[in-house]
């Protein structure tokens, strides 16, 4: 995304970590008021993102992208992200699906988590109502 005008259509990164979060950093010349906005079709929202901006986001299920640029403008994105697969190689014992699955035991032990690590992910993020009692502690 090192530009001269980066742009990505709407889509989501299915091999990033469900529940982590994905870093965007933007920088170049351009007039954000006009473009560069990174969209998020789910939430029907579209955010400003000037020049020097972060954002956080669920990229792994959240649809987002972001719009075009105008003419002689220059927009460049930096992105880092967890890799899904990472995250499962130390949950499996440092060795992948394949190896793991020689062992029965441990296969059921895992087959039996894939039914509720999904509820335990998303039991990470917060809710509209769970929010200002999430983050009192960071609240100083």
């Amino acid at each position: 995304n090192f530009g001269p005008n980066a742009v990505t259509f709407p889509h989501v990164d299915s091999g990033n970590k469900a529940n982590g979060l994905c870093l965007i950093f933007c920088t170049g010349n351009f007039d954000a008021t006009k473009g560069g906005h990174l969209v998020f079709q789910q939430l029907k929202i579209v955010v400003e993102f000037p020049p020097g901006c972060l954002a956080l986001i669920p990229s792994a299920t959240m649809m987002h992208g972001n719009t075009s640029i105008q003419p002689g403008e220059q927009r460049q994105s930096f992105t880092q992200y967890a890799a899904g697969g990472l995250f499962r190689w130390v949950q499996y014992g440092f060795q992948s699906w394949k190896e793991l699955a020689k062992d029965e035991d441990r296969l059921a032990r895992e087959m039996d988590r894939r039914d509720t690590r999904w509820a335990e992910a998303v039991g990470g993020f917060s809710t509209l109502s769970s929010l200002h009692d999430d983050r009192a502690p960071f609240l100083v």
